[in-house]
């Protein structure tokens, strides 16, 4: 029996959910395979986690769905939940990707600071003249 695995990760506005299933090494976002987004930054991030599970990650599909944020916020969670659900799969992962970068199986809840009436940004303040 098959069993699937859902994984969710947050980076800053984005949310992305995942299903890992035994397969051929595939990995969908938003119903696109991951090797026909144009944006080549945005593949080499997300693919992080399958370089370096190397033949493990040939053994599991994962199908994304990812709302919100930009363009590096989406493969900064698309990566994270990679790793997640292949960590989950096979446990001898977890060590390999903590110490590569410990940001694959933590979620980053940082957001940016809302910017205050009167001010050009969130702390920035008018310049004041004492002469």
């Amino acid at each position: 029996m098959k069993k699937n695995i859902v994984i969710v990760a947050k980076r800053k506005t984005v949310i992305a959910r995942g299903v890992v299933t035994e397969g051929a090494g595939k990995v969908t976002v938003n119903g696109k395979l991951l090797s026909a987004y144009s944006e080549s930054l945005f593949r080499m991030i997300a693919s992080e986690p399958m370089i370096i599970a190397a033949e493990l990650a040939q053994k599991y599909d994962i199908d994304i769905m990812v709302a919100g944020g930009g363009t590096m916020g989406r493969a900064h969670a698309v990566r994270s939940v990679i790793a997640k659900g292949l960590s989950k799969k096979e446990k001898t992962l977890k060590k390999k990707f903590l110490e590569y970068d410990r940001s694959l199986l933590v979620d980053d809840k940082r957001q940016t600071e809302a910017q205050k009436p009167y001010r050009s940004s969130a702390r920035a303040l008018k310049q004041t003249s004492y002469r």
